[in-house]
C-alpha cells in the first residue's frame, strides 16, 4: 500500500483476536501478535488511545514475543459501557479477563503500561490473575494519585485555581472534532514534548480524536478522583518506571514518588524532552526497556521451567547458589542507583 511520505504506517495486523469477558459482561478486545510459544508481554493503553497507540512496539516485539494488547472498556474496538461502569476496579477486573483469556494458567509475561494503563496495573496489582501471569512490569508516563493537582498542562502557580481550571479541561465535554492543524498543536502542547516530529503529533491526534467523548469524558472524572497509593505498595514484582522530562500531564514528580515507593523498582529512566507519550515519541526507548524485562525475568523463568522438565541435573558441578555479597553463585538483583536501566536519554 502506497502511503503519504512522513505519514505513519499501517497499525499491524494482528495474528489472532479474542474477546475477554469482564466481571460485569463487558466485551473486551483483545489482540494476539508473534509467535505462539515465544516470550509474552502484555500491553495496556492510556486514557482516550486504543492498541494503536501501541503500533512501534508491536511491530518491533512481535518478531521474537508473543505481544498481548487490549482496547480499554469504550476505547478502540471495545464497546462502550453504561455510566457509572467506569472505575478503578473495573480497570483492574478487564485487565484480569485479558490474562485469562490470552495466556495459559501460570504463565508469566511482563506487563507494560502507559498512563491509564500503568494505572490499571496499579489497580491490579493485589488481585490472583495478575500473582498469577505479572513476572515483571513497565510503568510509563503515569501516576497513582494527585493527577490534577500535579498538572503542569496549564502555566499558573500551583494551588486551588489551578486544580479546578485543569479538571474542568481534562474533563471538558465539548467535542475534539476532526484533526486539524490547531487540534494538533493543542494536542503537541498539552501531550508531547516541544520537539516532536509532525508525523508523532498526527498519529497521537489520530488516535485520540478517534475516543469516543462519552468515555473520554467518564474517564477523565475517574482519573481525577484517582488515589492508587496502596496498589503501588502492592506492586511486589520487578518494576521499571519511565517517564518524560516535558511531560505536562503526569510530570516527572509522580514517576519519582514511584520509585520511592515501589515495593522491587529496578529503574528510573527520564527521558530528556519527551513529553508524555512516550512509546510514540521514543519508541526505541521503550520497546528496549521492554527487552530488557523479558531478558530479565521472563526468558529466565522459561529457562528454569524446561530444566525442571527435563528432570535432575546429570553434571556432578554443583548449582550455583544465590548470592547477597557479590561473591559467586547467582547475581544479586542490582539497586536502583546500580542498574543499568536507570539512565537519561
Amino acid at each position: 500500500m502506497k502511503r503519504t511520505a512522513g505519514a505513519a504506517p499501517a497499525p499491524p495486523v494482528a495474528t489472532r483476536e479474542l474477546t475477554a469477558v469482564s466481571a460485569d459482561g463487558s466485551r473486551i478486545h483483545v489482540e494476539l501478535h508473534g509467535p505462539e510459544d515465544a516470550p509474552a508481554v502484555v500491553l495496556s493503553h492510556g486514557w482516550t488511545c486504543s492498541t494503536h497507540f501501541w503500533s512501534a512496539q508491536i511491530r518491533d516485539l512481535a518478531a521474537d514475543h508473543r505481544v498481548i494488547a487490549y482496547d480499554q472498556r469504550g476505547h478502540g474496538r471495545t464497546p462502550a459501557v453504561a455510566k457509572g461502569a467506569h472505575s478503578t476496579r473495573a480497570l483492574a477486573d478487564d485487565l484480569e479477563a485479558v490474562l485469562a483469556t490470552a495466556l495459559e494458567p501460570g504463565r508469566k509475561a511482563v506487563l507494560a503500561g502507559h498512563s491509564m494503563g500503568g494505572m490499571t496495573l496499579m489497580a491490579a496489582a493485589g488481585r490472583p490473575k495478575f500473582a498469577e501471569h505479572a513476572a515483571a512490569v513497565l510503568l510509563c508516563s503515569t501516576g497513582s494519585s494527585q493527577l490534577v493537582a500535579e498538572s503542569l498542562v496549564l502555566p499558573m502557580r500551583q494551588g486551588r485555581a489551578r486544580t479546578r481550571m485543569t479538571r474542568a479541561i481534562l474533563g471538558s465535554r465539548a467535542p475534539l472534532g476532526p484533526v486539524t492543524p490547531l487540534s494538533k498543536r493543542i494536542l503537541r502542547y498539552g501531550t508531547m514534548g516541544p520537539g516532536a516530529a509532525p508525523e508523532k503529533v498526527a498519529e497521537c491526534a489520530r488516535i485520540v480524536h478517534a475516543c469516543p467523548r462519552s468515555t473520554r469524558v467518564a474517564w477523565a472524572h475517574v482519573l481525577a478522583e484517582l488515589d492508587l497509593d496502596a496498589g503501588v505498595r502492592e506492586l511486589s514484582v520487578p518494576t521499571a518506571v519511565v517517564a518524560g522530562s516535558a511531560d505536562r500531564l503526569t510530570p516527572i514528580v509522580h514517576a519519582r514518588a514511584l520509585v520511592a515507593t515501589l515495593p522491587e523498582c529496578v529503574g528510573l529512566v527520564e527521558l530528556a524532552g519527551m513529553g508524555h507519550m512516550t512509546p510514540v515519541e521514543a519508541p526505541e526507548a521503550v520497546t528496549a526497556q521492554i527487552r530488557t524485562l523479558v531478558d530479565a525475568y521472563v526468558r529466565k523463568e522459561t529457562v528454569s521451567d524446561a530444566r525442571e522438565a527435563a528432570g535432575p541435573r546429570t553434571s556432578t558441578m554443583p548449582a550455583p547458589l544465590p548470592r547477597a555479597d557479590g561473591d559467586g553463585g547467582t547475581p544479586r538483583p542490582k539497586a536502583l542507583g546500580e542498574n543499568n536501566m536507570e539512565e537519561v536519554v
